[in-house]
């Protein structure tokens, strides 16, 4: 995988009792993968399309699976029809999610 940083790179941010992930989401792929981090936002492209929600839930559901929490700690917070999404992680401070992104991110 290529990518310009690795997980230091992410713009985290505290938030209640998790924190929130900027992630930048290309639907339409041949494969749900992460691509990298570009500015401060983990790179993401799902084989789902953007139409009705599809690719917001399945980015959920691959964020839920990559961080090994739950889905419903997993919440769309701001993009709901943007490539540039939010999500708040329940229950992972941002050095928690650092490291765990830190193990498939190669700088």
């Amino acid at each position: 995988m290529n990518s310009p940083g690795g997980a230091n790179d992410l713009d985290l941010r505290p938030d209640g009792t998790g924190c929130l992930l900027k992630v930048k989401v290309t639907p339409r792929g041949s494969a749900d993968t992460v691509l990298g981090i570009a500015e401060g936002a983990l790179r993401i492209r799902l084989t789902a399309p953007p139409l009705e929600g599809a690719a917001n839930a399945a980015a959920r559901a691959f964020l839920s699976d990559l961080l090994g929490v739950p889905k419903r700690a997993v919440e769309l917070a701001r993009g709901q029809s943007a490539r540039a999404k939010t999500f708040r992680i329940d229950g992972l401070a941002p050095d928690t999610v650092r490291a765990r992104l830190s193990k498939i991110l190669t700088p």
